[in-house]
Order: structure tokens, then sequence, then C-alpha cells
């Protein structure tokens, strides 16, 4: 395969961090990219950007890769290209193959200090960051990024919120933000439903968003809507999977993916907390799992004792890579900025340690090596061709195994709120909604206890 010059991918690793991309994600965007680089000088690709980017997508699309991964080559690409143009002086050719060359101490250390910069906020993903052609709606939105931190909300409400937020913004062309009034919000909500036909959720994270957005990014009252046109709002029926199809899905797994659907179905919980759970979180003295939730909420569920032996056995497996990292030198997993600076030797704890790490360590340019929690990619690559081969004829995400958790449940009996507690609801109708899954069988007819 085409080698790729150190100078390239250290440009390209630097353009990564100035547009918000995840470390954790480096390794993804270089392979694409070094794919990207290869193909073209394999086929001599001739013609413009667009064009070349065009091919290239059609040939992945012809070797089966899936749609979440030509959407991320396709990004990989463009932030390439987009570095291309951005760069002032000419590149190295990125078809030789030099030795990596010795930097001087002065870049390092504006490498160290630029990537020092990126990783001191949990929020480099959102995108909000990024520059429009209206300075004054970037300071609006920095303004309501800083408010979002301030109230400790997750990564992902900043980048659901920046995102509406830049929609609206395109959909009134730029419109100064002190001038923005109710009717607009009214007009865009309308947009929403009437011509772009959205669902009754989709339009409501937007009204939701803005809604913020007016009141701490705008610093002023949202107004009172009327008469907006509403998207229809339909009853959601989530699919659910019976226990053999959960067991032929499992059988196709391979290590350490079917322990992870082991535990999502096991436990109820949702993909990002299975894949970021830590050792810590195992009592196995009463065979509690603390499970650290959405919006901040931590939980408790029951271990299954069916597993126990394999969750003891992975435990041991992370012990043995921990030890093997340590004396390699690595610098502990990457924790939560709050936690790394109030334990500043936590990394290299064993109980900080992920339950399920990559199988690769990620480093850093400051020359640290620090290991990461295995992708959501992974799991749902992985499942993606194990739904096919046990031949399941249904839509099968990672998120199917928490609502046949619920499902399971109810069959068995279990009263609805004891379920609402384990999958971590705030609001019992949530959970009601799997009883449209299944047939619950209930005594219709009251008796009293004194006749039991």
């Amino acid at each position: 395969m085409l080698q790729i010059s150190a100078i390239l991918l250290s440009n390209f690793r630097v353009h990564l961090i100035k547009k918000g991309i995840h470390s954790d994600r480096f390794q993804e965007y270089r392979k694409w990219l070094h794919f990207f680089l290869d193909f073209c000088e394999k086929y001599q690709i001739e013609g413009d950007t667009p064009e070349k980017l065009r091919k290239f997508i059609n040939k992945l699309k012809e070797k089966n890769q899936s749609e979440n991964q030509r959407r991320f080559a396709y990004h990989a690409v463009s932030l390439y290209f987009d570095m291309l143009k951005s760069e002032r002086e000419k590149l190295p050719d990125p078809i030789s193959v030099p030795e990596p060359v010795p930097r001087y101490q002065t870049e390092r250390e504006e490498l160290k200090t630029e990537l020092n910069l990126s990783r001191k906020s949990q929020y480099s993903e959102a995108g909000y960051h990024e520059k429009s052609d209206s300075p004054e709606w970037d300071k609006v939105l920095e303004t309501m990024a800083t408010e979002i931190k301030v109230r400790h909300y997750s990564r992902k409400t900043l980048q659901t919120y920046a995102k509406w937020s830049r929609s609206f913004q395109r959909f009134l062309k730029d419109k100064a933000p002190e001038s923005l009034t109710t009717e607009d919000v009214k007009a865009y909500l309308g947009f929403l439903a009437v011509k772009c036909k959205v669902a009754a959720s989709t339009q409501n994270q937007a009204f939701n968003s803005l809604l913020f957005f007016f009141r701490h990014g705008l610093k002023r009252e949202f107004g009172e809507l009327r008469d907006v046109p509403r998207a229809k709002k339909s009853l959601y029926i989530p699919a659910v999977l019976s226990r053999e199809e959960i067991d032929a899905i499992i059988k196709e797994l391979s290590s350490p993916y079917n322990l992870v659907v082991k535990v999502l179905f096991g436990c109820g919980l949702r993909l990002f907390e299975g894949l970021q759970l830590r050792v810590r979180d195992f009592n196995f003295d009463v065979n509690v799992l603390t499970v650290h939730g959405k919006g901040k909420k931590d939980r408790t569920v029951p271990l299954p004792e069916s597993i126990l032996p394999e969750l003891k056995a992975q435990i041991k497996v992370v012990g043995e890579l921990h030890d093997k990292d340590l004396v390699a030198g690595y610098n502990g997993v990457f924790l939560d900025d709050a936690v790394e600076t109030k334990y500043p030797k936590a990394p290299k704890e064993f109980i900080h340690q992920w339950f399920f790490p990559m199988k690769t360590l990620t480093e850093t340019e400051n020359g640290e090596r620090r290991r990461y929690h295995l992708h959501e990619s992974d799991l749902q690559r992985a499942l993606y061709h194990a739904v096919r081969k046990a031949k399941i004829p249904k839509k099968v995400t990672s998120h199917i195994f928490r609502h046949s958790f619920a499902t399971h449940l109810l069959q068995a009996g279990y009263d609805i709120r004891v379920i609402q507690t384990l999958l971590g609801h705030t609001s019992l109708k949530t959970t009601m909604i799997y009883t449209h899954c299944v047939p619950v069988m209930t005594v219709k007819e009251p008796k009293s206890p004194l006749d039991f």
C-alpha cells in the first residue's frame, strides 16, 4: 500500500484538532485518508476534488462498505482537501517515504500546546466553535455553549443545540441575532413540519434547542408560540427480540462484542452506558452494577448471575492488559477533565480502567499513550454482520437489547415501576411504551388481599 510522509500525517492531525475531531477518531480518519491517496495513485484518478471524492466513495460502495463507513471516509477526505486549501505553503508529496525527521523543540511544544488546548474540554466535538460568515451568530453560540457547560449538560446535548441553532441561522440567511423574533421561530418550525416533513420528536427537539438558544444565548424571553404547524405524532412501538433471536446473535459475535451484548441485554443499558463501564462499577460482593446514566444520573442494576464468570474473567483480562501497559510506559486511560484534575494519579489506577478497552493504545502528540474504551462504531459494525449471519429478519441496533430487557421483564410479571427504576427513566410514561410491545397477563377483576 502507498506510504504517506510523516510530515503530511502530522499536519493532518493538527488540522483534525483544529476542526474539533476527538483524538479517539484520529486513527480512523488517517485510515480513510490513506485509502483515498492509495486509490488515487493506484487507479491514476484525474479530475477536480469533487470528482475524485465521488469516484472514491463509489469504489467503497462497490466494496460493500457500510453507509456509516462511507460517511466517515467522505468527511476524512473532505477535511484533507480543506487542509490543503488552508495551507499557505505547499505540503510535501504524500507519495514520498522519507524517514520521520526529528522535529525542533519549538514545533513540538506548539503541537503539545495545541493538543492540550483541544483536550481541555469534553465538548470539543460539538462543532459550535466553527466560524460562520456572521461573527454575531458565532458569539451568541459561544455564549450558549458556555451556559451548557456550566450546567454540566452532555456533549451530545451541545451538539444537538448547536446543530439546530446553525440550521436556524441558515434558514434566516444570517439575519442579525438581535432582531430575531418569535415569528422567525414560528416560520422555521413550520418549515420543518410542512416542507421537511420531520417527525414530531424532531420538531420538538428543534423547539427545545431554540428555546435554550433564546433564553441563554440571546438572553431574552422566548415569547409565546401560537398556530405553529405541528408534525403529526405517531405511536412509536419499539422493536424487540425474542430470547432465541438474542442467543443466535450472541453466538455469531466474537469476544468482547458477545459480552458487550450480554451486558446490554442483561442489565438494560444504553450503548454508551455499557461501553463506558469501569472496573470500579462492578460490585461482586452483592452482584450489583453501578451505571452512570443519562443526565449524570447514576443507578444500580443487578448483575446477571449466568455471566458472572465471564465478567470476572474480563476483569482479569483487563488487569493483565493494564499491567502490560504500565510496563510499556503508557499514561493511563482518558478521564473526565474534573476527575483527572481532582485525582492526578487516577489515570494509572486499575479501578479507573475501562471494562471494555480498545485493543490499541492512542498516542498523543506530546508522547503520551493512553487507552480509550471500545468505540460505538466497532460494536455496531460487528453487530451488523452478526445479525445477517444469524438471519434475523428485523432491524437490529444496539438499543434493541435495552427494549428487549424491558419487555422480557414485563412478560415475566415484574411491576412497571420496578422496570422504570432499572431503566433509569424519570417519567413512568416513558416506560409505559413497552406495554404495547407484548401482551401482559394481569388480573382484571379486583380482589381483596384478605382472600388471597
